[in-house]
């Protein structure tokens, strides 16, 4: 049987992740990603991201005994964070992490030029520290004679698949997360270039997810791989929605991660003022990885919060059974908590007779709160939704479960494993003609 590879590069490690072509997975692979904290912030060198890219598709293939060639490669990943080359193809700057603070003030630079309801209405982006293009304005500031050596920018998924040997090009999907990107025109914004100090030049053609984009050459990789068709599958979240067979008209993921996401497909016919509506409630609005259709996205911290408060309570993974139990059982009233999303999580109201269960049941039902104002937010716009999917590793959790039941209603669990892998594999299927467009794993 053939073999198909899924490669997400997210935040906090490469994953990748072998599969026949009629969908059976074979072997995986997985890396961390080593970002490092320095007096500026939180950011990664360009090779140690390929390196880590490189490492979990390597784990993957020795997990495989057949040692059968590898056809088709998807590739999906993190948004916002990218890589500048100069002529040379060489990296000129490290590659900022999407959540990094360092570029507060030309936020508020941003807010001051262009103006809040110009910015959220042309890029579907809610004003804040996330998107490319303060960060690259701060790099222009910092070293602007490196940064003006740069010929290239490509969005992390893009600099693999260049790195691997395949053509330059900016998925539509991650074009859309730089805010540089005019959403209802499809093509870069100059305003936005203009005040980064960056050029449509910059940046590589413009291709749809799905797209061949060249063959695996680098002598880097194991030969297994070489002549693999590649393909990008553009931004993680919506790729993880076409694994958990999430896209269809109606249809919301819910991707409970350490990052919470709610992600929606909808038709390309949001006005400017819906998008300025959704913005300013914390959702982004993208072209879709999905032929002619938009992507609505929202997402919150409230894993990390709930992550925090699994470990502050000294409860691993073997022991989140117990506590779900009590939990459920406890009652929260009384206990209030603030910071989901910042850099400190707080708890308050605890009292004689106060259970870890309850302080657990607190922390989850204030992150689900904060997931179902956003979800209230899309469907205020987009309708509400018919079918509510829900995924990832909070997902196994039966505290966050019940509290979404209470507060979202009914919703079934998605089976796929590693839903990013698993929609970057359907892509690549596509783009080695396993599968149509319009076809998916069973």
């Amino acid at each position: 049987m053939a073999r198909l590879l899924g490669l997400d590069i997210g935040t906090t490690s490469a994953k990748a992740v072998m599969f026949t072509e009629h969908g059976t997975m074979v072997s995986e692979g997985r890396a961390p990603m080593p970002w490092v904290t320095t007096s500026y912030g939180v950011e990664l060198a360009p090779g140690d991201l390929v390196t880590a890219s490189f490492r979990a598709v390597h784990e993957a293939l020795a997990g495989d005994p057949s040692s059968q060639p590898i056809t088709a490669l998807g590739v999906t990943g993190m948004g916002e964070s990218g890589v500048l080359v100069d002529r040379a193809g060489d990296p000129v700057a490290p590659v900022i992490a999407w959540h990094d603070v360092r570029d507060a003030h030309e936020v508020e630079e941003l807010r001051q030029e262009i103006g809040e309801d110009l910015f959220c209405g042309t890029t579907g982006k809610p004003l804040r520290g996330q998107f490319s293009l303060t960060k690259h304005r701060w790099l222009m500031r910092h070293d602007r004679e490196l940064t003006c050596s740069a010929v290239r920018r490509f969005n992390v998924a893009e600099y693999v698949v260049k790195m691997l040997g395949g053509d330059e090009a900016c998925e539509l999907s991650l074009a859309s997360r730089t805010g540089w990107f005019d959403i209802a025109k499809g093509a870069w914004w100059p305003e936005a270039l203009d005040f980064s100090g960056a050029t449509a030049a910059l940046m590589p053609p413009l291709v749809s997810a799905g797209d061949p984009v060249g063959t695996i050459g680098s002598e880097k990789v194991d030969r297994r791989l070489h002549g693999a068709v590649m393909t990008l599958v553009g931004h993680d979240h919506q790729a993880a929605a076409v694994g958990a067979g999430a896209t269809a008209p109606g249809t919301e993921l819910d991707s409970c991660g350490t990052a919470e996401a709610l992600v929606r497909t909808v038709p390309p016919t949001l006005s400017r003022s819906a998008l300025l509506t959704l913005a300013k409630n914390g959702v982004t609005t993208d072209w879709s990885i999905q032929p002619g259709c938009w992507s609505l996205l929202a997402a919150t911290e409230g894993g990390l919060a709930i992550q925090r408060t699994l470990a502050m309570l000294g409860v691993d993974r073997e022991g989140l059974a117990a506590l779900d139990r009590q939990a459920i059982e406890s009652s929260s009233s009384g206990i209030q908590v603030s910071g989901i999303g910042s850099e400190a999580l707080s708890v308050s109201g605890i009292r004689d007779g106060v259970t870890p269960g309850a302080v657990w049941r607190a922390v989850v039902d204030a992150a689900t709160g904060q997931a179902l104002a956003l979800h209230q937010a899309m469907a205020e716009v987009a309708g509400p939704p018919e079918d509510l999917v829900v995924t990832g590793g909070w997902s196994h959790s039966q505290a966050v479960l019940a509290a979404k039941m209470a507060s979202f209603g009914s919703f079934r669990l998605a089976e796929a494993y590693e839903a990013g892998t698993r929609g970057a594999a359907i892509y690549a299927a596509r783009a080695a003609g396993f599968l149509t467009p319009d076809e998916s794993f069973p």
